[in-house]
């Protein structure tokens, strides 16, 4: 039992190292290390907000009992219309000072980044839904009449917008569950890209790839999907926190007269020279994950593999396959290409390439 506490103790402190950096040997020393004190700075901008609200809430405190004092200044059918006003309007203003109080010294003292933005979001939609119900008493003075005719347009507007409500509903699950965040690369049905924004009711994505580009550039067209849709569609993360990376291949056909040796050798080497160092990191991350879920058996090599196999017309197959960041596979797979290239070039008698025009 104790053992497989320390497991989940060491596994969420990845977790948390993983949040802050995506290189895996800082990522390991970050979770060995003890863990750093957050320390909150109080900013002058926040700190003039509050001063400003509750200093506004005082100036409708002392309007309300200057006209309380002088109840013969006004009317009375004025009077307790503007009465009503002020008091609105200072409750608005309380509202608005302790809130603010409690995001800066409360949620602003929260660690984690992303927890930290998430429930600021929520805590604001909570604060501006408290107003409007404020401001909808002040403006109806019978309670009843208010609350049937809110009833009656909550009922309408939940036929007229069910796809809004289902996206907010699943804002909060994104939220919680946390299928993707901000800066995560996704797919998600047919679209491909980078989120850059999740608003209340759809996600932005910046496209990758595309119907005009082959390679994982951004095609400089973003995409808009409603938020319901992960209620309904698979979501690809390829950037998950903790192992932001994804196996890739490089594959060269050979004659079967070729020195496979030589090749697997090669294509091992370049690969180790450019990524060999960061992979073996990677991997021991990716052997950890998998040692506390059922498929912990899963052999996974920390160097690069090199594979053949016979493909479907009459040559072989050399495939090695690496670990990448995905942002950065299709410059790696490039610079690999190249190098291996030149090398295997470079002994014609050891590799023969396929030659004929009808390959």
């Amino acid at each position: 039992m104790e053992r497989r506490d320390k497991e989940q103790e060491n596994l969420s402190r990845l977790e948390q190292a993983a949040q802050q950096t995506a290189d895996p040997k800082t990522m390991q020393q970050k979770a060995k290390r003890p863990e750093e004190k957050f320390r909150f700075s109080l900013r002058k901008k926040d700190v003039w907000w509050t001063v400003g609200l509750a200093a506004a809430a005082l100036l409708l405190f002392g309007i309300q009992v200057l006209i309380n004092w002088r109840l013969d200044w006004l009317d009375a059918p004025l009077r307790l219309r503007v009465t009503n006003y002020v008091k609105g309007g200072l409750l608005i203003f309380i509202m608005l000072t302790v809130a603010n109080v409690i995001e800066v010294f409360l949620i602003g003292r929260i660690p984690n980044r992303v927890s930290r933005f998430n429930l600021k979001r929520i805590f604001r939609l909570v604060v501006v839904v408290a107003i409007v119900f404020v401001a909808i008493s002040v403006l109806f003075v019978n309670w009843y009449a208010a609350f049937v005719s809110l009833g009656l347009i909550s009922l309408i507007l939940g036929f007229a917008l069910q796809m809004p409500i289902s996206s907010f509903i699943a804002w909060i699950y994104i939220l919680a569950r946390a299928p993707y965040r901000v800066g995560d690369r996704i797919r998600i049905g047919d679209a491909h890209g980078d989120v850059i924004d999740v608003s209340y009711l759809d996600t932005t994505l910046w496209e990758f790839g595309g119907e005009y580009l082959w390679t994982d550039h951004p095609s400089g067209r973003i995409i808009k999907f409603p938020n319901s849709t992960v209620f309904d569609t698979p979501v690809f993360n390829y950037s998950w926190p903790l192992f932001p990376y994804v196996w890739n291949e490089i594959k060269f056909q050979l004659a079967y007269e070729s020195d496979l040796e030589f090749v697997a050798r090669t294509m091992r080497e370049v690969v180790e020279e450019q990524v060999g160092d960061i992979m073996s990191q990677k991997v021991k991350i990716y052997k950890h994950i998998l040692s506390n879920t059922p498929v912990d058996e899963l052999e996974v090599k920390e160097h690069p593999v090199v594979h053949f196999r016979v493909s479907e017309n009459t040559w072989l197959e050399a495939i090695v396959r690496y670990l990448v960041p995905p942002k950065e596979a299709g410059r790696t797979k490039t610079r690999l290409i190249k190098e291996m290239l030149a090398r295997m070039n470079a002994e014609p008698d050891r590799v023969l390439f396929p030659k004929s025009n009808l390959r």
